[in-house]
């Protein structure tokens, strides 16, 4: 059964006076400058399992709660899944202590976007996707399951840094036990265009562990000790854990990983169109977190090119037994 939500399927938008509005005009919701924010609470968005309300540092924030008693909470600034509870109540995700939620830089933990670049380049490390406001365009629901998409356009300031048009639609479901995203980008523009992306997921781990399954034969690019001049390798273990400092580059890896987060949960990572996958952990550079989590990343390292009007899929799919 699909209900198509009229009360979230609209544009959100960010006024010069700080006030949030949807554009549809049946229905104008809006935060004020030094107002609180109230979710909404009308029966079909609770219908839906989809409520805005106020997250840190005010910004507005999704709430997302399946039939089942599971929920993810999706932030607009980077389009950033936040956080993702199964039914037991167990955040699976993780967000840094040292996040900030103030728009000046971007959110540290759960699901950042990387966009159109990945990692250190032309332009700023990871791109801008995670920088900017995301639109909520669409909400339903499926088989009694919340879904939302959010679109991220070009604008003059993602053109001044990289001089493309394009649109990226970001679709997150929520069931019981898993999350799935689903990223298009669309070249809008009269050129081609390429790009590299990643969806930068923090797990909540004890590190000491932590392991994951399924790279085995995969070509590597270690980063350590010199991320600017990786090694290359091959993944000779069945089961990779994160002994120290791990970053590294999976080329075309599988398309189904195990994570066991050393927390008593086993969490599958599977993907279509994610051709590779990246390991990361800055132990002792973080000392204050390090010990709390491990990233596992589905990633598109080798650059993607569009011509005008072609469209990239991929979709990532996380679940607990």
């Amino acid at each position: 059964m699909r209900i198509m939500a009229m009360m979230i399927s609209m544009s959100f938008c960010v006024n010069t006076n700080n006030t949030f509005t949807f554009s549809n005009p049946r229905s104008i919701f809006k935060r004020c400058r030094g107002m609180s924010i109230a979710s909404l609470s009308n029966k079909e968005s609770t219908k839906l399992g989809v409520n805005l309300t106020e997250g840190e540092g005010n910004l507005p924030k999704l709430v997302l709660s399946s039939p089942a008693g599971s929920e993810a909470e999706i932030y607009l600034f980077g389009g950033c899944v936040t956080s993702w509870k199964v039914p037991n109540g167990k955040d699976l995700l993780f967000v840094r202590p040292d996040a900030v939620f103030n728009k000046k830089k971007p959110i540290s933990g759960g699901i950042p976007h990387c966009f159109p670049q990945f990692g250190p380049g032309p332009i700023q490390q990871h791109g801008f996707g995670r920088n900017l406001d995301w639109t909520v365009i669409d909400s339903e629901n499926v088989d009694g399951n919340p879904v939302v998409t959010l679109e991220l356009k070009d604008e003059p300031y993602t053109r001044a840094i990289w001089d493309f048009s394009f649109h990226a639609l970001y679709k997150v479901s929520l069931d019981a036990k898993s999350l799935s995203t689903e990223l298009k980008i669309k070249n809008t523009d009269n050129k081609a265009f390429s790009f590299s992306t990643a969806l930068h997921t923090y797990f909540r781990a004890s590190v000491s562990g932590a392991s994951v399954k399924g790279l085995k034969g995969s070509k590597t690019l270690n980063k350590d000790p010199d991320p600017k001049n990786p090694v290359e390798g091959q993944e000779e273990r069945d089961v990779v854990s994160f002994p120290g400092f791990v970053d590294c580059v999976y080329l075309n890896a599988s398309n189904e990983l195990q994570l066991d987060n050393g927390l008593g949960d086993l969490i599958s990572i599977k993907n279509t169109n994610w051709s590779d996958a990246v390991l990361w952990n800055p132990y002792l550079t973080m000392e204050a977190s390090y010990k709390d989590f491990v990233c596992v990343e589905n990633a598109k390292i080798e650059s993607v090119q569009l011509e005008p009007e072609q469209t990239w899929t991929a979709v990532q799919h996380l679940s607990v037994a």
